[in-house]
């Protein structure tokens, strides 16, 4: 699904993401009530969600959404001048952030990249969100608790989920079972005071 509020913009991703065959645009809205709206009716594995549209922004739209459909992936797309926009959206659960610069390749990629499970975060994004924490003293990223607080293999886990990372890929790596990965993923957000894999990625990149 599309959800931006400029039609040239909807129109665009949606002739270009046909160029390739395993994308599919079911849905063009223009706000983000629209797109919730939408999600009673049809079904979506991936979310594009512009920032800044009327009634509805993208920041509020991607809460409800995670809220209510967690298995939905939602790819913020977003311009430098939205710093702020950038990190609510990021306690708000998005799985990925993308620059509206990036070539057609790139967003394609980075499409596959979140269904899969893994985490997407642009370097330019990263310091964004890096640079916000610092200023602001975000209790929810900025951590008391440090990478030391884990095990060996919590420590060995984490930097894996930075590196983007699924589960089927760090329990084949680590020779361990799905769930043995998921359980020690939980115990790291715990321990770290996070919310996600996205925020994980996230404070290992900060530290």
């Amino acid at each position: 699904m599309i959800v931006d509020d400029q039609t040239l913009i909807r129109e665009g991703l949606n002739m270009m993401l046909g160029l390739y065959d395993d994308v599919k645009v079911v849905e063009e809205v223009s706000n983000g009530l629209e797109a919730i709206e939408k999600l009673d009716t049809i079904d979506v594995d991936v979310i594009l969600m512009d920032i800044r549209m009327p009634i509805m922004d993208g920041v509020e739209a991607t809460k409800i959404i995670k809220d209510k459909y967690p298995h939905i992936k939602i790819m913020i797309l977003t311009t430098f001048n939205e710093d702020e926009y950038i990190f609510q959206g990021l306690k708000n659960g998005a799985d990925g952030y993308i620059l509206k610069s990036v070539s057609s390749e790139e967003l394609v990629s980075g499409i596959k990249t979140i269904h899969k499970g893994n985490v997407l975060l642009q370097p330019e994004v990263v310091n964004k969100v890096v640079g916000i924490i610092e200023k602001n003293n975000c209790e929810n990223l900025n951590s008391k608790k440090k990478l030391e607080d884990l095990s060996p293999r919590e420590r060995e886990i984490a930097m894996l989920v930075e590196k983007g990372k699924t589960n089927k890929e760090i329990s084949e790596e680590l020779y361990i079972t799905e769930g043995t990965v998921k359980n020690h993923i939980t115990r790291i957000l715990d321990k770290l005071e996070l919310r996600d894999r996205t925020q994980l990625a996230i404070y290992i990149k900060e530290i």
